[in-house]
């Protein structure tokens, strides 16, 4: 028996459908009509369900502190409840046993995984001098025997790696290429010019705009300036008004336009391990003041664009699904309403707050 949304609005490319009913049979969208008696009423607004490629932790589980499939379960149901269909588990610089531990996990987990769609190691190919709140002493060079080994037991779980390129042999970069790996520039102390090769060589997106890379300066233009005059490279960037002015989100979003899309990089409250995360109002830091990740989830970020931003609300509903989708290209990802399409589907109100998820066309319990 189909199911359907009725009476609501949703956004087609540009434009702002209203008075329509959404409807799905076998976990996909098989209409898209218009409702019988439309509502003078303000209309509940559907959205394609939101896509986080950097997040470390949710439900009280930070997965590299505890890399079970009982922590990815966790996180998942936790997601799916907040609106993110489909998410990278982010692990951050590690010791090798860790690592082997979280991918270890994800290779198990995978097949019975909802919106789990892979690993996203964000180092320990990095440069020392942009680290942030990653560990120095796990910090290294890849070898090209070491990245062929790591995704050899991957097993095509691993789908995308930050690294500093200035600090990693062409070779290896080529390889992850090659292997289908998403390649982001980050943690990078490149200069313009540095970056720039990089990107022209194929890595194809740059990680958390400004936080963790060389800066911009009237003679010194950095990796930003990178991104906005190159015509591909694409940009993560954390919509949090703490990781990043909104005035600096607002002007760097003229710049890069459908080439910036959002992640949260939100972690949860860990006291063990090398990475303790403590909660200082709505910020995470470490227990020396250094902060590390945001507390966000998907749909705020959304709203803080479109609140804080000036960014308008289908644009910023595209950087959290269409572009992100785009770019991890994942068989059946899209981020986009259309018949066809798996219906992952969140139902918000006029003020963008969760009223509802689908998820493969089935609702799911948001409290």
């Amino acid at each position: 028996m189909p199911k359907s949304l009725a009476n609501v609005s949703y956004f087609d490319n540009e434009k702002l459908e209203k008075n329509k009913t959404i409807t799905i049979a076998e976990n996909k969208i098989s209409g898209l009509t218009n409702s019988g008696h439309p509502s003078s009423e303000q209309q509940l607004m559907v959205l394609p369900g939101l896509i986080d490629l950097q997040i470390y932790g949710a439900g009280g589980r930070l997965f590299s502190a505890e890399p079970t499939v009982e922590s990815l379960a966790i996180i998942e149901d936790d997601l799916l409840k907040k609106g993110t269909t489909g998410f990278l588990a982010c692990m951050a610089t590690n010791t090798e046993q860790v690592f082997n531990a979280c991918i270890k996990t994800a290779k198990e987990y995978r097949q019975s995984a909802k919106n789990f769609l892979g690993l996203h190691l964000e180092g320990p190919f990095l440069n020392p001098k942009r680290l942030g709140a990653h560990i120095p002493e796990f910090v290294r060079t890849a070898s090209l025997d070491e990245i062929k080994a790591l995704l050899n037991f991957g097993d095509g779980v691993i789908k995308m790696m930050t690294i500093a390129p200035e600090c990693q042999d062409d070779k290896v970069i080529q390889y992850l290429l090659d292997n289908d790996v998403l390649v982001s520039l980050g943690h990078s102390n490149a200069t313009f010019e540095e970056a720039t090769a990089a990107y022209n060589k194929g890595i194809q997106t740059t990680t958390h705009l400004f936080n963790a890379m060389s800066p911009i300066h009237h003679r010194d233009p950095g990796i930003p300036t990178a991104v906005f005059n190159h015509n591909k490279a694409m940009a993560s960037v954390i919509v949090d008004g703490r990781h990043v002015s909104y005035e600096v989100v607002k002007f760097a979003k003229k710049l890069v336009k459908e080439r910036l899309f959002l992640i949260t990089d939100a972690v949860t409250a860990c006291s063990t391990g090398p990475y303790q995360h403590v909660q200082k109002g709505d910020k995470f830091v470490m227990p020396d003041g250094t902060l590390s990740g945001s507390s966000l989830t998907m749909l705020q970020a959304v709203k803080n664009c479109v609140d804080f931003c000036d960014i308008e609300i289908g644009e910023a509903i595209k950087m959290a699904t269409v572009y992100p989708a785009k770019l991890i290209g994942i068989e059946n990802l899209t981020g986009e309403i259309a018949i066809g399409h798996t219906a992952n589907l969140l139902v918000v109100n006029q003020n963008l707050e969760l009223q509802d998820v689908i998820f493969n066309g089935e609702r799911i319990a948001i409290k």
